[in-house]
C-alpha cells in the first residue's frame, strides 16, 4: 500500500520546514557527538571508545530497522512516522541527560537509533517518492541543499549550550526544542497518505521491481560510499593531524567541505533532466581524485578537500533520486528501507574500524585504504551506469 498524492509538489514553504526538521534531528543524533564527546567524557570518566561506540551502536539500530520502517512508510505514508522521530530522539536526549551509568548512556543510544531510523534522510526520501514519484527529484535536492547548513547552525549553538549550561542542560534543551518543533513541521509539510494497491513486483527482478543485478549493484555502491563518508566525518581532523597539521590548521581544512558540499548540490539542482547515474558517476570520480590527491600531496589539501566535499555532496541527493529514477514511486519507499541496512551497518563499524586503522597501520596506509575503497566505488558505479545502458 502507498500514497497517493494530494499535491503536485511539496511547496516552497514544505521544503523550508523539512529542510529545517532535518537539521534538528540530524544536529540531535548523527552529528551530536561531535561536540558532546570530549565534555561527556571529562565529566563522566567514561573511555573515549565507549563514548563513541554508542554512536556505532544507534547508527546499527538504525540499519536493522530501516526495512521494516520502509514497509511502514509504504503502507501508512510518512508524515506520522517522521513526527515520531523528533519525539523519539527527545526521548532519548533526556536519557542521555540522566545517566548516571555507562549501561544508562547506551540505552539512550539505542533510542536515539530508533529515532534515527524514522527520521533521517532514507526515511523522508521514501515517504516524498511514494508521495510525488519523480516530482519528488526537486524536492530532495532543494532539502538536502538546505540541511547540508547542520552543522554550520547546530554545532555552534551546542557548543553556546554545553559551555553556558553543561552537556546534560544542553540535551534537555535540544530534546526541549526538538518536542516543540518537529511534529508541526511535518504535520504542515506533508498531506496525510491515503492507501492505494502497490504495483506488482515484475517475475525475474530484485524484489520491489528493480532488476537484481541492478539493486545490487547500486547497495554495494550506497554501502562503499557512506563507509567513507563516516570515516572523513570521525577520523579526518585526526588523519591531518598525523599528517602534521595543527589543531587549527585540521579544523580550517575539514571547514571547506561544508561550502563544496553546498557548491555541488546547487550544480546538480540546475540538473533538471539528466538522468541521476551521471551525478551518480560524477560524485565517485570526484571522491576518489580528492582522496588521492590528499594522500599524495598533502600540500594541496584544501583542493582535494574541496574535490571531495563536491563528491560527497553529491551523494546524499544521488541516494535519494537514483532509485526513484530506476523503480515504480509505489515501490519506492519498500526499495529505500532495503538500501539503508547495508549502508546503516558498514556506517556502524566503520568508527571502530577506522579507529583501528589509524592507530595500528598510521595515517598514510588509513588514507590509501579510503582511496581503495573510493576506486571500488568507481568501478561499481561504472559497472551500474553499464548495465543500465545496457538494459535501455
Amino acid at each position: 500500500m502507498t500514497a497517493i498524492p494530494v499535491k503536485e509538489s511539496p511547496t516552497l514553504l514544505d521544503i523550508l520546514l523539512l529542510g529545517g526538521a532535518q537539521i534538528l534531528v540530524w544536529g540531535g543524533s548523527f552529528f551530536l557527538l561531535s561536540v558532546l564527546a570530549d565534555p561527556i567524557g571529562q565529566d563522566t570518566g567514561w573511555p573515549r571508545q565507549w563514548v563513541l561506540g554508542a554512536l556505532s551502536l544507534g547508527i546499527l539500530v538504525s540499519g536493522l530497522l530501516s526495512p521494516w520502517l520502509g514497509r511502514a512508510l509504504a503502507r501508512w505514508g510518512g508524515r506520522g512516522l517522521l513526527g515520531a522521530s523528533g519525539i523519539i530522539v527527545a526521548a532519548g536526549l533526556l536519557v542521555l541527560a540522566a545517566s548516571q551509568h555507562l549501561a544508562v548512556y547506551v540505552l539512550a543510544w539505542v533510542i536515539i537509533g530508533a529515532g534515527m531510523a524514522c527520521g533521517l534522510y532514507d526515511a523522508l526520501f521514501a515517504a516524498l517518492g511514494s508521495l510525488y514519484g519523480v516530482r519528488a527529484r526537486r524536492a530532495i535536492s532543494h532539502i538536502t541543499l538546505i540541511s547540508g547548513l547542520c552543522t554550520t547552525l547546530v554545532w555552534p549553538v551546542m557548543a553556546a549550550m554545553v559551555s553556558q549550561f553543561g552537556w546534560r542542560t544542553a540535551c534537555v534543551l535540544y530534546a526541549a526544542l526538538l518536542l516543540v518543533s518537529v511534529v508541526p513541521m511535518y504535520r504542515r509539510a506533508l498531506p496525510a497518505h491515503r492507501a492505494v494497491t502497490a504495483a506488482t513486483t515484475t517475475a525475474g527482478q530484485g524484489g520491489h521491481g528493480l532488476d537484481r543485478g541492478v539493486y545490487w549493484l547500486m547497495s554495494a555502491s550506497f554501502t562503499v560510499a557512506a563507509v567513507l563518508m563516516t570515516a572523513m566525518m570521525v577520523q579526518l581532523i585526526s588523519l591531518l593531524q598525523a599528517r602534521g597539521a595543527t589543531l587549527g590548521e585540521a579544523i580550517g581544512l575539514a571547514a571547506l567541505l561544508g561550502p563544496a558540499q553546498v557548491g555541488a548540490r546547487i550544480v546538480f539542482m540546475a540538473m533538471k533532466t539528466m538522468h541521476p547515474i551521471w551525478p551518480a558517476l560524477a560524485s565517485v570520480v570526484l571522491t576518489l581524485l580528492g582522496l588521492v590527491l590528499l594522500t599524495v600531496a598533502p600540500a594541496y589539501a584544501a583542493i582535494a578537500l574541496l574535490m571531495y566535499g563536491a563528491g560527497n555532496g553529491m551523494r546524499a541527493i544521488v541516494r535519494g533520486t537514483l532509485p526513484l529514477a530506476l523503480c515504480d514511486a509505489r515501490d519506492y519507499a519498500a526499495v529505500m528501507g532495503r538500501l539503508a541496512r547495508p549502508s546503516l551497518i558498514g556506517q556502524a563499524a566503520t568508527p571502530l574500524v577506522g579507529g583501528l586503522c589509524l592507530q595500528y597501520l598510521g595515517a598514510s596506509p588509513t588514507f590509501w585504504v579510503l582511496c581503495m575503497l573510493a576506486g571500488v566505488n568507481v568501478m561499481l558505479t561504472v559497472w551500474l551506469w553499464r548495465r543500465l545502458a545496457a538494459a535501455a
